[in-house]
């Protein structure tokens, strides 16, 4: 595979990631949020667990449940959150900062918990992704824009770097696609007990099931194969930065296929919040450049 392919993969995985705000506002809104995100996982992750089992490419063997099992709790709350901030701030607003918000998190965690402490680039990035985030409170005369919505999206945006941290010590003895596909599996499990007590009246119309099918296969099991594959070939840096078309691509959508409308004062929180993940991406770059060089 050359690398020029590599790149193209992994950006695709990204446009797809980006196409799910868009998506869910195709179902019936009476559909609950949680519903949505439990019937996600449970197409994603259970297809591609049975795709892994036939092929006999899942060892269960030694596995390590206890990150798993915190890595599928993560993802099953992070659902609920990303779904909600989405019916409540709008589309492009809830992607960039539960994605724009998740790199700062994963900086405190690692601070509090692993104690590495952050560098200047790190405050840099830290500093353009809370103004970005101020911007998006300033704009009172936004349609989509409103607190609540964002504060559930930067809970997604924790429980992202959350899941992060815990998925990496599972990604030290399990590959990766078998790894999600049990994270994913096991998170769908915490959320299918869910659909007997919130509202699923038109889950399974035409457009809900279409939507589900859509969201499991497409956004969740194709989007993360594709970027599993090309990373193989590519720098994890380049990878990371390829991947900002998902709220670039979300912020996209919602304009040109759901109408929703921005103001400056939206698109500049928007600009700063990808300003400071390039900053984080860009300063990983430098720093295995440097590393290589030094050797």
């Amino acid at each position: 595979m050359s690398q020029r392919l590599s790149y193209f993969l992994v950006l695709t995985g990204a446009v797809l990631w980006g196409t799910t705000g868009t998506a869910q506002t195709f179902m019936p809104q009476t559909i609950h949020p949680l519903a949505v995100g439990a019937s996600r996982l449970a197409v994603g992750g259970f297809s591609l667990l049975a795709i892994l089992l036939i092929m006999r490419k899942i060892d269960f063997r030694n596995w390590p449940w206890r990150p798993t099992i915190y890595a599928a709790i993560s993802m099953a709350v992070f659902q609920y959150l990303f779904f909600s901030s989405v019916r409540h701030t709008g589309i492009a607003i809830g992607t960039v900062v539960a994605i724009g918000s998740a790199p700062v998190f994963s900086g405190f965690i690692e601070w509090f918990l692993l104690k590495r402490r952050p560098n200047g680039i790190w405050i840099t990035a830290t500093l353009l992704a809370i103004i970005g985030c101020a911007l998006l409170f300033l704009n009172k005369e936004g349609i989509v824009v409103n607190p609540i919505g964002v504060t559930m999206s930067l809970g997604a945006g924790l429980l992202f770097a959350f899941y992060a941290l815990v998925n990496k010590e599972v990604l030290e003895k399990i590959e990766a696609i078998p790894a999600v596909a049990v994270i994913f599996s096991a998170s769908a499990l915490m959320l299918l007990p869910f659909l007997f007590r919130f509202e699923t009246e038109g889950l399974l119309t035409g457009s809900g099931i279409a939507v589900v099918i859509y969201l499991g296969i497409a956004t969740t099991s194709v989007a993360y194969i594709l970027f599993s594959t090309g990373l193989k070939r590519i720098p994890s840096s380049s990878a990371v930065t390829l991947s900002l078309a998902e709220p670039l691509t979300a912020a996209l959508l919602s304009v040109a296929v759901v109408r929703e409308r921005l103001d400056l004062t939206s698109w500049t929180g928007i600009a700063m919040l990808l300003g400071g993940i390039l900053v984080l991406t860009m300063s990983g770059r430098k720093s295995k450049e440097s590393h290589v060089a030094n050797k």
